[in-house]
């Protein structure tokens, strides 16, 4: 091309260069930009009137550097710049880790070079409501802990809604449900006695707790602070075990002497004594119809208030004194644990145990029946042992064993959620909530400064009360409620009980007296 058809053409070259060999040079007047700024629809907005009057003007004969007027475009459908490599040091999804890094440069590559070079997962016609990068739509899912911000156009939550990467964007898991670490009353409990072998405590179905506190036993009602005193046994006995009948009406008391008696706790009077121990009865469970008594003269008696004698069958089974006993909820088995380390299930129908569990190596005082899952026995261990152990009554095998560190003085289980808690002593003398079947820590809560041996539930499952040597009962809001279970702030990032109950204050006052 000579001179005079250069000028025609309009473009300004040097007589060595042709117009085939034009390449382009990339203009730096402007600051480099990110990703996120590319404008790619128009690529001179950037520059000022000043660059292009420079670029329209003809160069200087003296100068030996051409400037071109004009760029040239080539045709990206025969080019093969779909071969090259982005550079995904600069991505910020790359940064941030896991696996959207790779959906990060596709995206890109599909927006700089179109669906001509296979990059069409990110087309409108794949995504629901048009483009992924569209700000008006909707799409976050998840987003992952070090994922860039949430005004970033390329974060990885974008796509992991309707482009089938979902999978590659890992779910957060749910946060721990909060329980307050202090308990929400104190009750001062003079002479409670610091003895792991008795059950002193028991909280009724009509919201009524009952306490054995030397010879004596105190009613304190939870709905207005009111305190009774329900009996004294005289300067020769002693008050072992209490436990209420399941409709909350009446209530059994072990004594040091051996007796059972039976009280109707709304007027305060004695309905039955029993005998048939040879010495203090230190555990009582009731079924619907059936009251059973473990004793130290290592026997289990069944009583029956419909029958004028003292017991209508006695199971031995025990080697030593007889401190942990509990009915299934559907009244077909009782479970007993002694002080010879051992755990023991039996029917309605046999005066022989059906199952002989020795797994233990202490003393086995905490049982409960999960209200979950029938057959499903959870049974703890002493000082010795330190260990919770899950049984399938039905098939005798043990599903599982922890380890909880201290001495297990108590189990009971959540009729609201699959979770129970556990009472220790040595050497922790903490409380700890666990879920079923994982049995993660929910929480550990201390407090009392001697072992934790007494363990009630209110009847709407969502609080207990512990006692200890301390002479003191402590009230802890440790369940949610059935209906509404819990929910989760996310302004926070705390959950919290519905009813309020997180919010209460610790109060310690005198056992029936408030300040």
């Amino acid at each position: 091309m000579d001179a005079s058809q250069r000028r025609k053409s309009g473009i300004n070259l040097p007589a060595s260069m042709s117009e085939t060999s034009l390449r382009l040079d990339n203009f730096s007047s402007s600051p480099r930009r990110g990703p996120s700024s590319f404008n790619l629809s128009s690529p001179l907005k950037s520059m000022s009137p000043r660059t292009i009057s420079n670029l329209s003007s003809s160069p200087s004969p003296s100068k030996s550097v051409a400037v071109c007027s004009d760029r040239f475009i080539p045709c990206r459908s025969s080019s093969r710049l779909h071969t090259f490599g982005l550079i995904e040091k600069s991505s910020p999804v790359k940064e941030g880790g896991g696996g959207g890094s790779e959906a990060y440069t596709r995206l890109l590559k599909s927006e700089l070079f179109g669906t001509d070079f296979g990059f069409s997962d990110f087309s409108a016609d794949n995504v629901k409501g048009g483009s992924p990068m569209s700000p008006s739509r909707n799409m976050l899912r998840f987003k992952t802990e070090h994922s860039p911000g949430p005004n970033s156009p390329f974060s990885p939550s974008i796509l992991g809604q309707d482009s089938g990467l979902a999978g590659e964007v890992s779910t957060p898991p749910k946060p721990p449900r909060k329980v307050p670490k202090t308990p929400h009353k104190v009750l001062d409990a003079p002479s409670l006695q610091d003895d792991f072998y008795l059950n002193l405590v028991d909280w009724s179905s009509q919201n009524v707790l009952a306490v054995g506190l030397g010879t004596c036993v105190y009613l304190w009602s939870a709905s207005n602070s009111k305190v009774t005193r329900l009996c004294d046994l005289g300067p020769n006995d002693g008050v072992c075990s209490v436990q209420w009948t399941r409709e909350g009406s009446y209530i059994s008391i072990g004594t040091n002497l051996g007796q059972v008696q039976v009280w109707d706790g709304t007027q305060c009077k004695r309905v039955r004594t029993m005998g048939g121990h040879q010495t203090r009865t230190g555990v009582l469970a009731w079924s619907s119809r059936i009251l059973s008594s473990g004793s130290r003269d290592r026997n289990i008696l069944q009583h029956d208030l419909r029958v004028p004698s003292d017991f209508i069958s006695k199971l031995v089974g025990h080697k030593s004194e007889v401190c942990g006993l509990k009915w299934s909820h559907d009244d077909r088995e009782l479970a007993s644990g002694g002080n010879d380390n051992q755990l023991l299930v039996w029917n309605q129908q046999s005066q022989q145990p059906i199952l002989k569990l020795t797994e233990h190596t202490a003393a086995v005082k905490a049982i409960a029946w999960s209200p979950h899952q029938s057959g499903l026995l959870a049974s703890g261990g002493g000082t010795a042992d330190r260990c919770i152990r899950f049984w399938n009554t039905t098939s005798g095998n043990q599903i599982n064993s922890v380890d909880t560190g201290s001495q297990v003085c108590n189990l009971a289980w959540s009729k609201n959620v699959n979770e129970l808690v556990s009472t220790h002593g040595y050497s922790q003398n903490q409380i700890m909530v666990w879920k079923y079947p994982s049995m993660a820590k929910v929480a550990t809560l201390t407090g009392h400064s001697l072992r934790v041996l007494y363990l009630a539930m209110s009847p709407d499952g969502q609080t207990i009360v512990t006692g200890a040597g301390d002479e003191t009962l402590r009230f802890w809001n440790v369940f949610p409620s059935m209906k509404t279970p819990w929910t989760y702030s996310p302004s926070n990032g705390t959950g919290t009980f519905t009813d309020g109950s997180e919010d209460s204050h610790s109060s310690r006052r005198k056992y029936g007296e408030s300040k």
